[in-house]
């Protein structure tokens, strides 16, 4: 996985809860802090997928042509699981 792009992602997502916090704490305009929240959101968006991304490429990779039927039903499941998740409104 490309950890140093995926930290350097959720660490700018860290640093962007801790302005959010003190926005809230300063009473800062709340389409403000809206916004900054947003941005946070979007970042963890692509964290995840970049998580997903490696994932499919590494282990479905080895996953997706197992000979072992219950393997494959199983990482589709798992497949799908996380795209459920992380498509919730």
């Amino acid at each position: 996985m490309k950890h140093k792009k995926l930290g350097t992602t959720i660490k700018k997502a860290q640093w962007m809860l801790v302005k959010v916090d003190a926005m809230i704490q300063d009473d800062v305009y709340c389409a403000d802090i809206a916004t900054q929240v947003n941005a946070v959101i979007g970042l963890l968006k692509e964290a995840n997928r970049q998580i997903l991304k490696q994932h499919l490429a590494c282990c479905g990779k080895k996953k997706l042509v197992s000979n072992n039927p219950a393997e494959v039903e199983e990482f589709i499941d798992e497949l799908v699981r996380v795209w459920d998740v992380s498509t919730r409104k």
